[in-house]
């Protein structure tokens, strides 16, 4: 079975596991950061002490503690602790599991089910938990990184309170990193190790909230430097060290998950609010992340037409422009149209009267249902068609003074309804005038 069950708690870590798995707290009083699920009076300290803990969904990053809240809630209720992973478990890891708690539950014990990444089970992978995670079989914790409205079931997120844990503060690691440096049992306390304040700011910083990897880093630039002082020497961890252990960054994205679409709302946002340095950033962050650049291309085009719209119809045409010339030029050079896209599109005048107009005359069409059509706009080229009257009437609009017709187009019943507003942005400006003397000619129904 992929998933383990722990008689009373879960077991300690074995000999030569991570640093990051050996340093995990064995108790709520040893977490860092959360303090509003796991402070004095934060949510879980008093559903333990009321006995009235739920099933649960964590939702945060990676290294926020997920998985160890799951433990220590299986430890400070007395549940048997099971363990699953949705990236290798299935319907029937979970029917056994299931079985074992059942059995439990007839010996008056009780079971806690944790199954990290639980956005990665199917549709009927999740609702097959739904009857035992109803009836109290299991209590269910779920951990994901990504939001559950998207990624689970209604009907199991209906039965799970949702959780937020956010990303640790470079404080709050440091004071992790600091307890590892100090503790001779379970971390690098027996190792002789110095490391100055600036590098173990430059590792929190670097960990971008995620506690586990701040350790993985800690570890291997400490086993860096301890190389190179050789055996018996104190070792002094540098700046180079954590250079050489981390690497380089990696910006957190997910094309799935809750960074994509955060990503991607920040870029929008920039864009609709008239700023191109914030809108550049974004849209580099999103390539640098492995973005596929042709989202965020797809993504301009939308909002050319719904946030520039009139204002200057250029910008459809540019948007446009930049998916062919990506698609032409790929990457890396792809991404100087699509920086000029953004930086055109964030400095244009900006009119949402597009889209206001669309959604109007959608509602209108959907409330009204099929209003006739007056019969000088039906269309007349059958000779049946013409002797029913379609077309009669008509008046051809490049015959008018202006090439304007004063007549009104829309069904009668909607005679007088206003679904375009031009703004008084860019060129929309001269589209105001032009409209405004053409409506009030329609409504005098003359020149």
């Amino acid at each position: 079975m992929t998933g383990s069950l722990f008689p009373g708690n879960p077991p300690g870590p074995p000999p030569g596991a991570p640093l990051a798995e050996r340093m995990r707290p064995r108790a709520l009083g040893e977490v860092v950061g959360q303090e509003h699920l796991v402070g004095a009076e934060g949510f879980l300290r008093r559903a333990i002490a009321a006995r009235a803990l739920p099933s649960l969904i964590f939702w945060g990053p990676p290294g926020s503690g997920k998985t160890t809240l799951a433990r220590l809630l299986a430890r400070e209720t007395g549940r048997e602790f099971f363990a699953l992973s949705a990236v290798t478990s299935g319907v029937a890891d979970v029917r056994r599991v299931v079985e074992q708690a059942r059995r439990l539950r007839g010996a008056g014990r009780e079971a806690l089910l944790f199954i990290d990444e639980i956005h990665r089970f199917h549709k009927g992978q999740q609702d097959a938990l739904l009857p035992h995670v109803e009836d109290g079989t299991i209590t269910l914790v779920g951990a994901t990184t990504e939001n559950p409205a998207h990624t689970v079931v209604a009907p199991l997120v209906s039965r799970c309170r949702v959780l937020v844990l956010h990303p640790l503060g470079p404080g709050e690691i440091e004071t992790i990193l600091r307890r590892a440096l100090a503790d001779a049992e379970r971390g690098l306390g027996d190792l002789r190790l110095e490391v100055p304040d600036d590098v173990l700011a430059t590792i929190a910083d670097e960990a971008d909230g995620d506690a586990r990897r701040a350790l993985t880093t800690l570890e291997i630039a400490a086993a860096i430097a301890r190389d190179r002082a050789g055996e018996g020497t104190p070792a002094r961890v540098s700046l180079e060290d954590v250079r050489l252990a981390a690497q380089r960054r990696l910006l957190r994205a997910d094309r799935q998950g809750d960074a994509h679409y955060d990503l991607a709302s920040a870029f929008i946002k920039s864009l609709r609010g008239s700023d191109p340095d914030a809108a550049v950033y974004y849209l580099m962050r999103m390539v640098e992340s492995g973005e596929d650049p042709r989202f965020a291309a797809r993504r301009m085009m939308i909002f050319a037409a719904e946030d520039v719209g009139l204002a200057d119809p250029r910008a459809l045409q540019i948007a446009v422009a930049t998916a062919e010339a990506f698609d032409r030029l790929g990457l890396p050079e792809g991404t100087l149209p699509l920086a000029e896209a953004a930086l055109y599109l964030a400095t244009a005048p900006k009119s949402n009267s597009v889209i206001v107009a669309r959604d109007a005359a959608a509602r209108a069409a959907r409330e009204r249902g099929t209003l006739p059509i007056p019969p000088e706009l039906r269309d007349a080229s059958a000779g049946t068609s013409r002797a029913a009257g379609h077309g009669r009437g008509y008046r051809y609009p490049h015959d008018e003074p202006g090439h304007h017709a004063p007549v009104p187009y829309l069904p009668e019943a909607l005679r007088g309804t206003t679904f375009y507003e031009p703004s008084d942005q860019g060129e929309e400006q001269a589209v105001a005038e032009r409209l405004r003397r053409w409506r009030e000619a329609v409504r005098r129904g003359r020149h």
